[in-house]
């Protein structure tokens, strides 16, 4: 095999894992954080800390290549994918599921290094990476169980951190469930032309033109959560001035979203990205006030 083949089969696997996309990176990596800053009240243990980021990046490369291999006879119809590698012909399926496994096992590999209960838990993080992508077809609601996949590194961080896993780790489980199924409609709604045209289904389908309204309660539903975690969590004046902002930002989703236009909604989506690191910094902010 010359240079050039190895060069190009490198970079197709590179977009195929979404290595030139770092926002699902973000996304996934915000919630962790606030799980394992919590767990600690600061810093984190740093091996914990350095498992977890390489973690939560593996297995959001592993996601997007079993999303694609279950896309690969959908992205072809859809404008925002005709670009990706499976549905231009330049991945096979074999190699796509030859990479998912490797990724999967380079994940896995990580947890060992962890305790019994976070392993455990990483078997439920890897069926809900490996059954989201499918979901689309069966239900309305895929951005939810995205959530759970999204969110169930933070049971795992309170394990790996504390030994067990409180009631405080459930609702930061549960706030991560709803931003996502925030976030992703939004994603959502960018597609939702053509996904009504090919039958793929999703909450933007779903809610319809109670799209904003929808989005705005879950909003509300996650800025209250918040909320109970600062009051749960003892947390201080940073934190709730991160939440107050959190706020603002939403409601400038709201407006990016009003006319439902595709640059529009991916500007919402992507303004996530802020609101999960505002979240983070009160608590980082909160915890060095208080050491």
């Amino acid at each position: 095999m010359n240079n050039a083949l190895i060069k190009d089969r490198a970079l197709q696997y590179a977009r195929l894992a979404r290595l030139d996309r770092p926002i699902g990176n973000f996304l996934l990596l915000w919630p962790m954080l606030w799980a394992l800053w919590l767990a600690a009240e600061g810093l984190p243990d740093l091996t914990v800390l350095l498992i977890f980021v390489l973690g939560v990046l593996v297995m959001r490369a592993a996601g997007c290549v079993i999303n694609d291999y279950a896309d690969r006879n959908i992205d072809g119809h859809v404008k925002r994918t005709t670009q990706r590698p499976m549905a231009q012909g330049r991945v096979s399926e074999r190699e796509a599921l030859t990479l998912f496994a490797v990724l999967s096992l380079l994940a896995f590999g990580l947890v060992l290094m962890t305790n019994m209960l976070t392993i455990q838990l990483s078997l439920v993080a890897v069926l809900l990476a490996a059954s989201y992508p499918f979901m689309k077809r069966y239900t309305h609601l895929p951005q939810v169980h995205l959530g759970a996949a999204f969110g169930w590194a933070v049971p795992m961080a309170f394990a790996a951190q504390t030994g067990s896993v409180p009631p405080l780790a459930w609702l930061v489980f549960t706030a991560a469930v709803v931003w996502a199924t925030v976030y992703d409609t939004q994603y959502a709604m960018v597609d939702r032309d053509d996904d009504l045209r090919i039958g793929v289904k999703s909450t933007a389908v779903l809610f319809g033109e109670l799209d904003r309204l929808m989005i705005g309660i879950l909003q509300l539903l996650l800025l209250v959560t918040l909320l109970l975690i600062g009051q749960q969590a003892e947390l201080g004046l940073f934190y709730y001035l991160g939440v107050v902002i959190g706020a603002l930002l939403f409601a400038r989703q709201q407006w990016l979203i009003r006319l439902r236009d595709r640059d529009g909604c991916f500007r919402a989506f992507l303004n996530n990205n802020v609101f999960g690191g505002v979240i983070f910094l009160g608590l980082v902010l909160h915890y060095l006030a208080t050491a």
